[in-house]
This record gives structure tokens, sequence and C-alpha cells, in this order.
């Protein structure tokens, strides 16, 4: 079999016109600058491999503005022409030179809590938290097929959406892990002001109704938890309800104090500013004297 020919690139090799016209360069270079003082020494001159007759020179920029950046001008010539003109002129960044970092579309650079008054937050038409609400209608959608068919709402939360949400409630303040949640002596799922969220997210999380919890009117997983439980610490009724006995004849008030005393004894009058004995107890029982 023949040798299989080895191709060798090859510099471009320097014209020799463009390369010793560093003065002309540099004059384009300062009036590309505005000032003669932001121009620096000469950095050297390279060939262009897209075409002959193309040289770049580089010069240093002193500008505080542009740290490492350097002046690129490019001169050239026609064929068989002696004289060199120049091409373009303009400012590039150098070996570690200090450049912006590169763009990021706004939609991955928003963070959660930028958002402030008056500010409007649009939603791509394919975000994938959402979905079509007559496409999402399943039996862990938020909502029933007839409900949204009313609601006039185009979209509603995706899989996707309401995964993302579970994951970022359960990993921040509302979740099991919180310092207030770990102190807690029970937790949301048994509580009375817990209010159970619908659709596949109130399997695992609901809104705060206790305004004097510091959680008050926020979501909160059901392995949440906070001081103002509603069954941490429960104490008997400031005013007890009067207990009602039907004898077939008549309907009579009896209050706990008479029945206590019996039937025929006088209940015996309690001070107002004293605690029954059932408060005492639960006082004692609390840590309350």
């Amino acid at each position: 079999m023949p040798a299989r020919a080895r191709v060798r690139f090859r510099p471009p090799a320097l014209d020799e016109a463009c390369t010793a016209a560093v003065d002309l360069a540099r004059q384009a270079a300062v009036e590309e600058a505005g000032d003669a003082s932001i121009v620096g020494e000469h950095l050297g001159a390279e060939a262009e491999a897209e075409a002959e007759r193309l040289v770049v020179h580089r010069f240093c920029c002193h500008s505080p503005a542009y740290v490492g950046w350097q002046w690129a001008v490019t001169v050239t010539r026609a064929a068989r022409a002696k004289v060199v003109t120049v091409d373009d002129a303009t400012l590039l960044p150098g070996p570690g030179a200090l450049v912006a970092p590169e763009w990021v579309p706004w939609s991955e650079r928003l963070r959660p809590g930028d958002l402030g008054v008056g500010d409007l937050l649009p939603t791509a038409a394919d975000d994938p938290r959402l979905a079509l609400r007559a496409g999402d209608v399943e039996w862990q959608s938020d909502d029933e097929l007839y409900g949204e068919l009313g609601l006039g709402r185009p979209r509603v939360l995706s899989f996707d959406g309401r995964l993302d949400a579970a994951e970022r409630w359960l990993a921040g303040e509302s979740g099991p892990e919180a310092a207030l949640a770990r102190a807690a002596p029970a937790r949301c799922r048994t509580c009375g002001f817990h209010v159970r969220l619908v659709g596949a997210l109130g399997r695992l999380f609901g809104v705060c109704a206790n305004e004097f919890a510091p959680d008050d009117s926020r979501v909160t997983s059901f392995d949440h938890g906070c001081g103002a439980h509603s069954e941490a610490l429960v104490l008997p009724s400031v005013h007890p309800q009067p207990v009602w006995h039907d004898d077939d004849s008549e309907v009579e008030v009896v209050t706990p104090q008479a029945e206590a005393a019996g039937p025929g004894r006088p209940a015996k009058a309690a001070d107002p500013g004293q605690p029954g004995p059932d408060e005492e107890a639960a006082g004692e029982a609390y840590g309350h004297s």
C-alpha cells in the first residue's frame, strides 16, 4: 500500500512590509483610544491565518479601566503593492485580562427574594413547573377537572412544579430540619391550627392559622412544629360550661360545683380571685404556681 502523505501545518508567514508598519499601527491605536498616554509599548506582531499579507500589531493598554487588555491593530497591503494600510483597530482582552463574567440569562440569575414591590415576574410558555389544566388533571392534581374548568386558570402546577416546591419547602425554614421544628414539643400534623392543602401537596403540607405562631399564614410541612402547637399546653377553661341533665320532667342547669356537692347540698361559691381545684391541679402539672 502506498504511504499516506503527511500534512504538516505551516504557520502563516509574516509579511515584511506589514510587520515593519509599527508606527502606522501605533498611530491608528492612538486615534482609536483618543489619548496617546494609554497606548503603551509594542507587544509584537502576528500573521492572520485567514488571509495573506494581513498582520496584527498589539500594544499594551495603560487605561486603569482595562487592566491586561491590548490594542490590536490589523494592517494589510494589496498584492504587489508597497503601501500598507490600516484594516481595523480595536481593544481586546489579553492573557489574564479583567473581563466580565459570562452572560447568564435573567431567568437563571433570579433568586428567591429578588422580586420587589411593583416588579413583574414573567413565566415562559413552556415553563416545566406549569402544565395545561386539561392535560394535568389526574389523581394527584391540585383540583378536579370540573373545578379547573370554572376557575379560568390556563395552567396549573405540573408534577415537576409540585416536586420543586416540595423539595424547597422541606429544605427551608418550613421543613422538619428548621431549628424551630427541632425544639418543638409536637408536630404540625397533630396541631388544630394546621390547615391542610389540597391536591398532592396536601399530603405533606398545610398552612398555619395560629396568629401567635411564628409561621402564621405560612406553608409548613406535617413534620414541622413550633411552641404554639394547639395541644402543647392545654389548660382547663376559666369559665366552666354548665352541664345539662334531662330528668324527663324538667330541664335544670347543674354546675360542676353543684354536681360535686351531691343532691340536696348547696354548692360552694367559687372565689373569683382563687383558682378552682381543677385549675390548681392543672397549674401544678404544667409548672405554674
